[in-house]
């Protein structure tokens, strides 16, 4: 219902804006690391564990408090971003060539060790993203928030190419189109932004237009706003072969947490993959 949406959108908010807004990036970092934890539990339970699902949300809390007590959100090897943006590139297109069929023939070892590893590298980079500045990591938020709302309206206007009817029969090729037209227009008014010296840090988008100017800068976007797309599918194709249509119900009106990040776990390492060009 709406107004459940609407409530658990506010208290979400009300948690998360003052530890983004936090001098330091700790509080950030232990907020998401709890959310990222539930999503592990999320993931465990679409894979079948059932009461083990609790032992997969433990260890990504555990990965991820290692990571935050040892301080690696902090210069954090550009490498590690490079396997990921490869790891999700060559994997990502894997699966969903593979398609619903194929994920469950690939085991549930295999299946929860994915989920791991792809969630807890994602928090690495989210809490690596608030450490690099407040405009930093808005700009990488905002960019897969403006590419999910630009393919849904164009979509519904202009879609008629389905893009995935087998995992998500609802998306098209116009909307993944609109998504990308969406960023780049959201990657000119930030940039102009940025230029009026308001901000703590240059965003995502200022980085690499000075960088590697506008042509490279066009087509890094495209890409991370594909890879938001990628990152959406993966789990619609998890939900769809495990019968689900939440990840869970932690969140009133809205599902799952995995239903919330789902587009953020593969761009948020990529985008650090390309800062650091």
């Amino acid at each position: 219902m709406l107004w459940q949406r609407v409530i658990t959108a506010v208290v979400l908010l009300g948690i998360l804006i003052p530890t983004l807004l936090a001098d330091s990036p700790w509080p950030f970092a232990a907020v998401t690391l709890v959310l990222i934890a539930a999503a592990g539990w999320e993931w465990g339970r679409l894979n079948g564990l059932r009461t083990a699902a609790v032992g997969v949300g433990a260890v990504v809390g555990l990965a991820c408090l290692v990571a935050l007590l040892g301080r690696w959100f902090v210069g954090t090897p550009a490498i590690l971003w490079w396997l990921a943006l490869g790891a999700w590139v060559l994997g990502g297109a894997w699966l969903l060539r593979a398609g619903v069929a194929g994920w469950p023939a690939m085991g549930v070892s295999a299946r929860t060790l994915i989920g791991v590893v792809a969630l807890s590298v994602a928090w690495l980079a989210l809490a690596s993203a608030r450490a690099d500045g407040v405009n930093f990591i808005l700009s990488v938020f905002a960019l897969v928030w403006v590419a999910d709302i630009a393919a849904y309206f164009g979509g519904r206007r202009f879609g008629r190419r389905k893009l995935a009817p087998g995992i998500s029969p609802g998306k098209s090729w116009e909307g993944v189109w609109s998504g990308m037209a969406g960023v780049m227009l959201l990657a000119v008014v930030w940039i102009v932004i940025d230029r009026g010296g308001f901000v703590d840090t240059p965003s995502l988008y200022s980085r690499l237009l000075d960088r590697l100017g506008v042509p490279a800068l066009v087509l890094a976007l495209a890409f991370l706003a594909a890879m938001s797309v990628v990152g959406d599918l993966l789990e619609s194709l998890v939900k769809r072969a495990a019968g689900a249509k939440d990840s869970s119900r932690l969140l009133p009106g809205h599902g799952g947490v995995l239903d919330r990040i789902d587009a953020l776990l593969p761009v948020f390492p990529i985008a650090l993959a390309l800062r650091s060009l």
